[in-house]
């Protein structure tokens, strides 16, 4: 007994001795928020003051010397997701998670993001101030990677740590350009269903702008082939294992002094993104005697995307025009190495690249090129088609001057100098909004765009010799869609469809006008905004339009085939204003009906896999109210029945039945126990939280949360055949500046700042974000200054 007492106590010691070394250990990884640092290249001191939820606060005597040291901040933060996003377009990503990325690497390698970046990093000028900053903050970062602790993730993986340089940026910016482009899920899925159904069956779908919906409004007064849906099987592939943000949609509205209690702008935007943990935006506030910025950043990207000081603000939701065309290539019958061109046969480029794999081999793979783009056929074993279908993007094609943008829009002090930044975005397409200290207003369409023929359906892959020539007719920026202080006396964006430029309505991938009507239903009547409603419009969970829809369904129910219950529903769905909260029943039934009627009607047509991918593109949203209410659609027969032909009603009524007898089946009868809370959910995931037994650690949630698809606070989630809505995107900040009391401007972040799971800033803000709360933006230095937590940053002898 003496003996097993004995290897018990000294069982007991190891395990204490292993916990305190993983206590140590985990210590040694979490960012430091206070001390003494050293900093090479630093020519004065710079002091950061951390608040309460670890916004650093960075005071240099100059720019350089201040942005250096975000760099290091960011770094100690974010050096993970840093690592992450410069990979992505530079095809590294099988080399941190091995074999299953390759098919990924091999796409973005094609998209030719990397090989432009190199092109524009080879020409770019030194002694911009611009490319100066971005080196500073590059050397900040690299001495983090030099001193600092390695995060945890590069120890799980086995990936060593490297320098980061400014091909990088760039690489981080073009996989951010592409994320935006929804060309590539829609255009070969709408040539499928043309060659498979006909032409015919498309007229119903809402592929074109339309006159009767939702338009933000100008005003300047200055001036047949399987290969299609095997391609967009790859594109979805290629992003869903990334498992890292991807860009949305967006809201946000500015309001002139004309509509407000206090007589000044207010500005709030909310730009929709992917979860993830982290999440993707770091903020960080800096100070130098010239320079002022509380920003939103991007990992890797050293100027804020959304900013804001005492003078202006700015943020970003997503244009949604169309920027990506698709061309069939004719091959040479006598030499598979030429393809067609008005001017005969021409070679194809051959392009050869390596991908590094980890517990692997290298794989070195080819794929060709033409004067449209990147062959997509062969780059990954999805693609077995006969037909080569290139890739034409404007990203690729025209000199990259957006870190020279994002510089000048950071450094701007008054609206001509932000507008004059503007033009050098050429992709992706961006809705700038503005607001400043002197009562303007602003939102500005801002992408090169080019002139669009009426006669070219640019949602159809281009077949030979027809579609935009390679040389396009570029449209000048002050004919882009834009309005400065309009006289409805507020700007706002939401993704819908802007007004026409240029005697056209620019095509694009617009989402529904759900947001946008109900945005300026609450804006148009209201002339007493304060912080206060902007905060609660900003966290709204009404839909206006859903009401309409469910108005329009229910006409064709026949009760006389219902019992009490289904009554009940009905009624309740009757009396519903389109309320997301966490107690709504009658969301919770919308969902589940709507998605059954779009599987009845599309399913038989499409197929299981095109059926799929088209409930992953901003059209099947379009394509719902518009359905309601068009009992004449091709689409509601069902084409599995041949001895009968379905109508509106019936396919109605069958899908009422089946969401109701789903949800008995899942939640039983009694209605109460069908509320919303229990099927919408938000878990923001981490890469490696994918391994069950890491989940807890890195992961974050889930979550019971309100709002929807397409409201105002808009937690979108994928319909599926579980009825359970799990949130993908939503809301990746919610900033709101008054300029009327700048310094309690407020914010949110979905997790936290830090991307360290060690980090007590980790998920510090994640239930906050979920119960719709906010915290402040603090910009008053006597406040900041007041911080426990300071890191100071001297010179490196």
């Amino acid at each position: 007994m003496k003996t097993f007492k004995k290897i018990g106590k000294a069982l007991l010691v190891v395990v204490v001795l292993i916990l305190i070394a993983i206590g140590i250990f985990a210590y040694t990884l979490t960012p430091d928020y206070s001390g003494n640092k050293e900093l090479e290249g630093l020519n004065e001191e710079v002091s950061v003051y951390y608040d309460t939820y670890g916004v650093p606060h960075i005071y240099g005597a100059n720019e350089k010397d201040a942005f250096k040291t975000l760099g290091y901040v960011h770094a100690q933060d974010r050096l993970w997701q840093m690592e992450l996003l410069r990979r992505i377009a530079s095809g590294g990503l099988s080399e941190v998670f091995g074999k299953d990325l390759i098919g990924t690497d091999k796409f973005f390698l094609s998209l030719g993001i990397a090989d432009a970046s190199k092109v524009t990093v080879s020409k770019i000028n030194e002694n911009d101030e611009g490319v100066i900053l971005a080196k500073a903050y590059l050397d900040g970062i690299n001495q983090f990677i030099k001193e600092g602790p390695t995060p945890v993730e590069f120890y799980l993986t086995g990936i060593e740590k490297r320098e980061f340089v400014l091909e990088d940026i760039y690489n981080t910016i073009g996989y951010m350009a592409f994320s935006f482009a929804m060309a590539h899920k829609t255009d070969p899925l709408l040539t499928t269903m043309h060659a498979k159904l006909g032409p015919e069956y498309l007229v119903d779908l809402p592929l074109g702008s339309k006159v009767d919906t939702e338009w933000i409004k100008n005003y300047n007064p200055s001036n047949t082939d399987s290969i299609q849906n095997q391609l967009t099987t790859l594109v979805d592939d290629a992003l869903g294992k990334l498992n890292i943000p991807l860009f949305e949609g967006s809201n946000s509205w500015v309001i002139a002094p004309e509509k407000t209690k206090n007589g000044k702008v207010i500005f709030a935007n909310d730009p929709h993104i992917g979860f993830a943990q982290p999440s993707v935006w770091y903020e960080a506030h800096v100070e130098t005697p010239s320079y002022s910025k509380y920003g939103y950043h991007i990992a890797g990207i050293p100027f804020p995307l959304l900013g804001h000081n005492r003078e202006l603000a700015y943020g970003l939701t997503m244009f949604e025009n169309d920027d990506v065309d698709f061309y069939y290539e004719k091959i040479n019958p006598n030499d598979e190495n030429e393809y067609w061109t008005p001017e005969g046969y021409v070679d194809f480029n051959i392009i050869e690249k390596t991908i590094q794999v980890k517990d692997a081999e290298p794989v070195s793979f080819k794929f060709k090129k033409t004067v449209h783009g990147p062959v997509l056929n062969g780059i990954a074993d999805q693609i077995n088609g006969d037909r080569p279908i290139a890739m034409s993007w404007v990203y690729t094609q025209i000199e990259n001057q957006v870190i020279d943008a994002l510089f000048n829009l950071s450094f701007a002090s008054n609206i001509d100098q932000f507008k004059a930044a503007l033009p050098k975005i050429h992709a992706p397409g961006l809705n700038v909004m503005y607001g400043d200290a002197k009562g303007n207003i602003a939102w500005f369409a801002t992408a090169q765009l080019y002139q669009i023929p009426d006669t070219v359906n640019t949602k159809l892959i281009y077949e030979i010799g027809q579609g935009l020539p390679v040389d396009k007719k570029w449209l000048p920026f002050h004919q882009n869609p834009q309005a400065i202080n309009p006289p409805s006396h507020y700007v706002y964006s939401a993704n819908n469809q802007p007004d026409s430029i240029s005697g056209m309505l620019y095509p694009g991938y617009y989402l529904p006008e759900n947001r946008a009507k109900r945005i300026v239903e609450l804006l148009e009547p209201k002339n007493d905004w304060d912080l206060t409603s902007a905060s609660h419009m900003i966290t709204d969970v009404t839909s206006s339009v859903e009401p309409e829809i469910v108005y329009n369904l229910t006409k064709y129910l026949d009760i006389s085939n219902l019992g009490e219950k289904e009554l009940k529903i009905i009624d309740l769905l009757n009396l519903w204003d389109g309320n997301y909260e966490l107690t709504s029943i009658e969301g919770t039934v919308y969902n589940r009906w709507i998605y059954n009627i779009l599987k009845q009607t599309f399913k038989d047509e499409l197929g299981d896999e095109l059926f799929s991918q088209f409930l992953n593109t901003h059209l099947i949203k379009r394509s719902i109210a518009p359905l309601s209410k068009n009992d004449a659609s091709l689409w509601w027969d069902d084409f599995e029945t041949r001895d009968h032909k379905e109508d509106m009603s019936e396919i109605i009524n069958r899908s009422f039945e089946a969401a109701v007898s789903s949800l008995k089946t899942d939640f039983g009868t009694n209605i109460k126990d069908w509320q919303w809370k229990n099927v919408h959910t938000l878990e923001h995931t981490h890469p490696i939280g994918q391994i069950a037994a890491l989940r807890s650690f890195f992961n974050v949630g889930p979550f019971a949360v309100e709002g929807s698809r397409e409201v105002i606070n808009n937690m979108a989630f994928p319909y599926d055949d579980t009825g359970l809505y799990k949130t993908s995107s939503g809301p990746s900040t919610r900033r709101i500046i008054d300029f009327s009391d700048i310094e309690n401007s407020i914010s949110i972040l979905p997790t936290g700042q830090s991307g360290n799971p060690f980090s007590k800033h980790y998920q510090d803000q994640a239930q906050m974000y979920i119960d719709g709360k906010f915290r402040k933006m603090l910009m008053n230095k006597d406040v900041i200054q007041k911080s426990k937590e300071i890191l100071i940053f001297r010179p490196k002898d």
